[in-house]
């Protein structure tokens, strides 16, 4: 593709790009960002209204300048969705204060260190200055925390008692961040002397945050879980990129759970012979040892592998896969929250993308039958190769496109229809993997109708109970559609609950994925054609995809 000449426009959203790395340092080394490693950011009611005033500023210049091509109109579109989105949210004083199980303050200014290098005296130097200033970011914080006291604006009840629980691990004897800078060798003396120091004002940090939970917000934290429509629909909007009927989309949830059970209990027949349930299958397959793996080495090896085997059966033949992403790195996360996760390559590559597998404490064997897919989600073709590509687009794109712009709807959807991708690719046709494939669209779709149903108080439908959906039937309704361990569901159960919008993001995602290509192909593109062109746009907001590949 011919490079492309930058224009104002381009010129705005590499401005703005630079300014917010500079307010949100984490945000940046979590995006690929270089040149902020070694800042924090602040978390206080005064550096989230400055970034208000960076979101309303870049909008008021934009508003001043001329698309010049498609892609300038969809840097416009993207601009005025994402950034309109975050005034709107600060407007609602949700930024300050923000507290949940996965992904708030508590959790960045810890996660990001994973995410830093850590091989070089350089490496190590900028780690120390980062982890010199996470006390004076976690004091801003401690000023959001008690802005959204004053305010009336706390986070429920379950969220805080999670926090406080994440928050004393942090500051408890088995902290994270005395046994990360260990980790750091032969270093000059002074080097080492600062690090540890460093950890211990963490560990401190953490200590003030948890007291300030307990004795401070705790005691102002409302009971009810549930959000109301109006709140949630505006996180719907920034979680999907696209605007959705959350009552139509809760009925086709649904519809999708039902079809999707009846499907699982179709392939169980194949497992374990006609009429078998769920659990009689599943057994056969955890009892089968060439479907198990013992031990965190074994399971990193496995991911390795297939993710390998993965990118080289679909290079060239449903894919090109730019030679700088055909390597993904699979590790096992420092974490034991439990879950997968993906990281982004940096811009110029010298981090490459990788796959994080939190272990919960104690789990020591794994069955590859249900997670084959998961594999397929974060490696290629699906995150990986999502973020991959869009990095990479650097004739065609400015820098907030590449690395930035992010709406789940667009992510996470296109990552659950790659998991089905590689089932109509022919590489699900194993009765196992595909009803580890099925089990995990049951999840997605449970999501769907437990998001919406609790935190819109929708009534509960005739076979799961009485009443309207709250957090115990919504624990109900999650306990008989999935097959999680019960820590992994509480944790999940916990996130939901914590982060209105966010969960069903991938399953309404996914649809509207699928919508696209088949207007694609109904048009008479090849589909090989439309992932490309999809694939180079950047994330995109799902409302503004769908108008530039109409286009």
């Amino acid at each position: 593709m011919p490079k492309r000449t930058p224009t104002p426009i381009d010129a705005l959203a590499e401005s703005f790009l630079e300014a917010y790395a500079q307010l949100d340092p984490i945000e940046a080394t979590m995006a690929g960002v270089s040149g902020h490693d070694d800042a924090m950011p602040d978390f206080s009611p005064a550096g989230r209204a400055e970034l208000a005033a960076l979101n309303t500023r870049t909008l008021a210049t934009l508003a001043t300048l001329t698309p010049v091509d498609a892609t300038d109109r969809d840097t416009a579109a993207a601009l005025r969705d994402r950034l309109g989105l975050e005034i709107e949210l600060h407007e609602a004083g949700v930024d300050v204060g923000m507290l949940n199980v996965l992904s708030s303050p508590l959790q960045w200014q810890r996660d990001v260190f994973d995410l830093m290098p850590s091989t070089t005296l350089d490496d190590w130097a900028t780690i120390a200055t980062r982890l010199k200033a996470l006390p004076d970011a976690m004091e801003s914080y401690l000023m959001g925390l008690r802005a959204s006291v004053k305010a009336g604006t706390v986070v429920p009840i379950r969220q805080v008692e999670q926090g406080i629980e994440q928050a004393a691990e942090l500051a408890g004897p088995e902290s994270f961040f005395p046994e990360f800078v260990a980790g750091a060798k032969d270093l000059p003396e002074s080097l080492q002397r600062d690090l540890a120091l460093a950890a211990r004002n963490a560990v401190a940090a953490y200590g003030e945050l948890e007291r300030v939970l307990t004795d401070e917000v705790a005691p102002c934290a409302p009971d009810l879980d549930a959000v109301g429509r109006e709140r949630y629909s505006l996180w719907s909007r920034y979680f999907v990129g696209a605007e959705v009927d959350l009552d139509e989309t809760y009925e086709w949830g649904l519809e999708e759970l039902a079809r999707i059970n009846a499907e699982m209990l179709a392939v169980a027949g194949q497992i374990a012979g006609p009429g078998a349930m769920l659990e009689e299958a599943t057994a056969v397959l955890d009892a089968d040892p060439a479907r198990k793996l013992h031990g965190t080495e074994a399971l990193q090896a496995w991911m390795q592998t297939t993710s390998d085997a993965s990118i080289a059966a679909l290079d060239g033949v449903h894919f090109d896969i730019p030679a700088e992403i055909r390597t993904l790195e699979c590790l096992i996360a420092p974490t034991q929250n439990g879950g997968v996760y993906y990281t982004g390559p940096s811009d110029d590559l010298t981090r490459p993308g990788r796959m994080w597998w939190s272990v919960p404490k104690g789990e020591t064997e794994f069955t590859t039958w249900a997670e084959r897919t998961t594999v397929n989600h974060e490696g290629v073709p699906g995150h990986h190769l999502q973020i991959g590509s869009a990095v990479l687009a650097r004739d065609t794109l400015n820098s907030w496109r590449r690395m930035f712009c992010w709406s789940s709807g667009y992510g996470e959807g296109w990552a659950l229809y790659a998991e089905r991708l590689m089932a109509e690719f022919g590489f699900m046709d194993d009765p196992g993997d595909r009803l580890g494939l099925l089990d995990g669209e049951r999840l997605r779709a449970t999501r769907v109708v437990f998001d919406i149903g609790v935190h819109l108080r929708k009534p509960v439908p005739r076979g799961y109970g009485e009443g309207h959906w709250d957090a115990d039937s919504g624990w109900e309704l999650l306990r008989a559609n999935t097959r999680m361990p019960e820590p992994n569901l509480r944790f999940e159960w916990n996130r939901y609950l914590g982060w209105p919008g966010q969960a069903p993001s991938y399953k309404i995602g996914q649809r509207l994925w699928l919508q696209l290509r088949d207007e694609a192909l109904a048009r008479g593109e090849n589909l090989r054609d439309f992932h490309r062109r999809a694939l180079t746009t950047g994330s995109l907001p799902l409302s503004v995809l769908a108008e530039s590949l109409r286009g």
